[in-house]
């Protein structure tokens, strides 16, 4: 199955709280900071949320 790596590029102050807490549930707290997480309808629809402070990158395996 595919997965994603996901970067916060930049800062979650200033934005809407739902927004913030989508990026706590993904566990990101600085930026710079990636995790990564299986690419699903869920973790889509997170990334579609906050498109504008990440990056993501489809890492294969």
């Amino acid at each position: 199955m595919k997965k994603l790596k996901i970067t916060l590029m930049r800062s979650p102050y200033g934005w809407k709280p739902d927004q913030r807490a989508t990026l706590k549930g993904f566990g990101l707290k600085k930026i710079g900071q990636s995790v990564i997480r299986e690419d699903n309808l869920s973790v889509r629809g997170m990334i579609n949320k906050v498109k504008h402070l990440i990056k993501v990158e489809e890492i294969n395996g």
